[in-house]
């Protein structure tokens, strides 16, 4: 529980970092409204973006795994489009949040030695 929570941690500064870099991507609100944002990110991305990732599965096994950039872009719109808190300007401002978002919680999934279910 505490590695989950840790990870959760990790999402938001994460999206604190995209929003950051990326000019396209704001979070408006404080601490608390990142947390909101990456508890409902890692919601939309765990249970749809679980789906669509099956689902394009060959086209992600053609692109070497490339695709799934695409799929975690969509899923940060998604949640977009659910949240007020957060506002995407346009799909490439979401594929680089999304490859900044997928560094920084690796980094942090290696770091603490993510189980395997």
């Amino acid at each position: 529980m505490g590695k989950q929570i840790l990870r959760w941690f990790a999402l938001a500064l994460a999206l604190w970092c995209a929003t950051l870099l990326v000019p396209g991507i704001t979070i408006n609100g404080g601490a608390l409204t990142y947390l909101w944002v990456a508890l409902l990110f890692g919601i939309i991305n765990g249970i749809i973006g679980g789906i669509v990732k099956v689902l394009t599965f060959p086209i992600t096994f053609v692109t070497l795994g490339l695709f799934i950039f695409v799929v975690n872009a969509m899923m940060l719109s998604l949640t977009a489009r659910w949240s007020s808190a957060l506002d995407v300007k346009d799909f490439w401002s979401a594929l680089f949040a999304c490859l900044i978002i997928s560094a920084i919680t690796t980094s942090v999934n290696l770091l603490t030695g993510k189980s395997k279910r």
